[in-house]
Parts: structure tokens; C-alpha cells; sequence
């Protein structure tokens, strides 16, 4: 298969674009909250910018466990939803809700009651372990709410709603824009609160989410959270559920604290390059909205025909899924290039810590090549059949064998210079490509997982 067979195919083309544009508009809309942040905390101070980028790693370990519950919720529900199965619809929807609430609470009560210890996890600097733990003690509460709201969406998104579930969460997203302006520079006469007012406006929206969330839940034709299926146990759905997400939690969480580590590394390198890096972090999740859009929407589409018996036609879409892949990494490539003038020209940083960004970015470049690939083939191809095992194995290899004791040797045993170290942390996913390859072409992704 080709690009011109790919680009001909007008019935994949317009099926993956109607799932994959809501996702990756969500995706976008999410990224563009962190940099807002990084700009408007960047206008307070380099400090402020710098200790919430590391105070929202808390966040970013969250949300990785949340998304293998997610994930679980995309990898059994396009199946059955390819099957016409609503009854197991609601009860996937339920039992991702349980286990949503309990990982919230978690987060919850760390960053409300211990905010400091967590911040010295990923900093020594006393300035921005206070700044850090006083933006925690807030942001708390949207925690506590975050994990059920993303099972709404998930949910929303593999029954044919992705559109309404990119429209809340965009909506989310600009309110938080609009309110981190209002509390941190105290528009409208508001006091102006800084760090704990870009914090108070992340509550805020995180509430309106959900709240906009339920009441769509029971229009016509979308799932509904029932008070029965909340009480119900099925023990084979949940050995089932469990089976496919226990994987990619142990996936999630090998490259969540993974990258988080990478973040603690950079941040005990000094100010300047927590500062660089804190903007590269936030350019590296906005160019990978799309490949995380594509890789979200190839996998409900090639699930629903998996899920359908149409194995033939799931295994075709999955070649053209994993021939675009490439084109978007080529193409973030340029695009982050290109770019290095503007970011570079909109933030007050130091000499050394403009010097870092520059580097970064031209490694960032590299780097995205092998990121959209993975994202696009291991989280959405494989995923679509249930083939979630191989992801482990790859980033305990590639990343915890290789990536994460270079970075870590280098920048505390060998005293490497700081565009060096950062490097290393993205040796990860460029690595990985020959393996992910192979693995693709032996076809294990290609099976129904539903059951009768």
C-alpha cells in the first residue's frame, strides 16, 4: 500500500476524519490550557512559569492512570459499539467510573494535605517548591473531578458523540484561558492572585465540564450513568476490562513516571533549564494533538470493525493508519523548525535559558518523528485489538533500559551539558521505531475481542 492509495481511499479518509477531528480539536484545546499557563505565568515571573510546569507533573501521573482506564474504555467499547452492543456500553461506562473515583481521590488528598513533599520530587530550588505546593493546594479540587468527567468523554467518543465530547472539552479549555487571564493579571477587578489564580480557574472549569457532561449523558441516543449498573458486578466484563487495561496501565505508568523523571531531571539542573524545558514540554504536547488524535480515531475505527468480524477490512485500516503516521511526523518535524523564531520571541527569559530553548526545539524536531509513529501504531492500532502487552515490553527497554539512566548518568555522574542530557530523554521513542515495525508486521492486533 501506498500515499496514493491512502489519499484515494475517500470511505477511510472521511470515517477517520469525522473521529479523529474532535479528538485531536479536544487534545489541542487541553495542550493550549498549559500554554496559556506557561505564557501568562511567564509575564508574573520565570519562577511562577517555571515550579507550576513541575507542580502539574502531579497531574500528568494522574492523568496517565486515568488514561489506561480510558484506554480500557476505548479498547472494549469500539468493539462492542462495533457489535451494536449498548447494554455493555453502560455497564464498561460504570465499572470505568469506579475505578476513576478512586484514583481522583488519591491525587485529591496528596495534593491538598502534602503539596511540599510532593514538589520536592521534582525540585530542590525553596522558591518554586513553595510556588509549586501553593498552586497544588488548589488545583486539588479539579482533581477530585477529572477522572469522572473523562470517562464521560471516552465514552461519548466511542458511540459516535466525539463531536459533542470535543465541543465540552473545548469549551472547558476556554473557559480556563479566559479565567487564568481574570485571576492571574486581575482583570475586571479581581485581585490579581497569580499562580493560585491560574489554579482557582482550572476548578472552575473542570466543574463546568463535568457538569455540561452529565446533562448531555441522557439526551437521546448517548449513555447515560445508571444507578443500577453502578450496583451491578459483572465479573466477566471486569476480568475482561482489566485484561486489555492492566497493560496499559503498567505501559502508562512506566512512560508517565518515565517522563516525569525526565522533568525532575531537567528541573535539578537549575532554573534556566527548568525554564527552557518547561516550554518545550509545552510546544512537544501541542504538536502531538494530532498524531494522538489520529492514533484515538484509527482505533475506534479499526475496533469497530474488528469488533464487527470484519477483520480484513480492520487489518487494511490499520496499514493506512500506520503510512500516516509517518507523514505526521515528517511534518511536525517542519512545523516545530519553523517555529523556534516565534516561541523563542514571546516569553522574557534569560540569555542561558534562550540558548537551551533553541536546542531543544531542534532536538524536539527529531524526536516527534519517532513519537508520532509509536503513538499512532502501539496506542491505536495494536490497542484496537486488544494487543496492549507489547507496549510494556518496549518502554522497558527503550525508555527505564536506555532513555532514563542515560539522562540520569549524564546529567549527575558525568556532569553533561544540559542540551546533552535532554537528548538522552528523548532517545526513547526515535529507538523504538524498528521494533514497533516489527512487531506490526506479525499482526496479533488483528482480532475480535467481544464476547457473545
Amino acid at each position: 500500500m501506498n500515499v496514493k492509495e491512502l489519499f484515494s481511499d475517500q470511505v477511510f479518509n472521511r470515517k477517520l476524519l469525522r473521529l479523529a477531528f474532535p479528538i485531536t480539536l479536544q487534545n489541542l484545546m487541553l495542550a493550549l490550557v498549559a500554554a496559556a499557563d506557561a505564557i501568562m505565568l511567564g509575564r508574573v515571573s520565570q519562577n511562577a512559569m517555571a515550579a507550576v510546569s513541575l507542580a502539574t507533573q502531579i497531574q500528568f501521573v494522574q492523568n496517565m492512570l486515568l488514561g489506561a482506564i480510558v484506554s480500557g474504555v476505548g479498547i472494549l467499547g469500539a468493539q462492542y459499539w462495533g457489535k451494536r452492543d449498548s447494554g455493555k456500553m453502560g455497564e464498561i461506562f460504570s465499572l470505568s467510573i469506579h475505578e476513576a473515583v478512586l484514583v481522583s481521590a488519591a491525587f485529591f488528598l496528596g495534593c491538598r494535605f502534602i503539596p511540599e513533599k510532593l514538589m520536592l520530587l521534582f525540585a530542590h530550588d525553596p522558591e518554586l517548591v513553595e510556588i509549586g505546593a501553593e498552586y497544588l493546594r488548589v488545583a486539588s479540587w479539579s482533581y477530585l473531578l477529572t477522572g469522572i468527567s473523562q470517562c464521560y468523554l471516552a465514552i461519548m467518543r466511542v458511540s459516535e458523540h466525539a463531536s459533542r465530547s470535543a465541543w465540552i472539552s473545548s469549551g472547558a479549555v476556554i473557559l480556563n484561558i479566559v479565567l487564568n487571564a481574570v485571576f492571574i493579571f486581575g482583570w475586571f477587578g479581581v485581585p490579581a492572585m497569580g499562580v493560585r489564580g491560574a489554579a482557582l480557574a482550572t476548578v472552575i472549569a473542570r466543574v463546568i465540564e463535568l457538569a455540561w457532561c452529565i446533562v448531555s449523558s441522557y439526551e437521546k441516543s448517548f449513555i447515560p450513568l445508571r444507578i443500577r449498573e453502578l450496583l451491578r458486578f459483572n465479573a466477566v466484563l471486569f476480568r475482561d476490562f482489566w485484561h486489555y487495561t492492566l497493560p496499559v496501565l503498567g505501559s502508562f505508568l512506566l512512560w508517565g513516571i518515565g517522563f516525569t523523571s525526565y522533568t525532575a531531571i531537567m528541573g535539578h539542573l537549575g532554573p534556566d533549564a527548568a525554564a527552557a524545558n518547561a516550554v518545550a514540554a509545552v510546544v512537544r504536547d501541542l504538536m502531538c494533538c494530532l498524531c494522538n488524535g489520529i492514533a484515538a480515531g484509527a482505533g475506534i475505527l479499526i475496533g469497530n470493525e474488528l469488533g464487527a468480524g470484519n477483520l480484513s477490512l480492520g487489518k487494511a485500516y490499520g496499514q493506512k493508519a500506520m503510512i500516516l503516521a509517518f507523514l505526521i511526523g515528517g511534518l511536525s518535524t517542519l512545523v516545530i523548525l519553523s517555529s523556534i523564531p516565534l516561541v523563542s520571541g514571546c516569553l522574557e527569559l534569560t540569555e542561558q535559558a534562550h540558548h537551551y530553548l533553541v536546542g531543544m526545539f531542534v532536538i524536539l524536531s527529531v524526536y516527534m518523528i519517532g513519537r508520532c509513529v509509536c503513538t499512532v501504531v502501539i496506542n491505536g492500532i495494536f490497542s484496537s485489538g486488544g494487543d496492549t502487552l507489547f507496549d510494556v515490553y518496549s518502554l522497558a527497554v527503550c525508555m527505564w533500559g536506555i532513555a532514563l539512566p542515560c539522562a540520569f548518568l549524564g546529567a549527575f555522574f558525568f556532569h553533561l551539558p544540559v542540551l546533552v542530557v535532554y537528548a538522552c530523554t528523548c532517545l526513547d521513542e526515535v529507538g523504538k521505531i524498528p521494533w514497533v515495525m516489527l512487531h506490526y508486521r506479525k499482526y496479533k492486533w488483528v482480532r475480535n475481542i467481544t464476547r457473545n
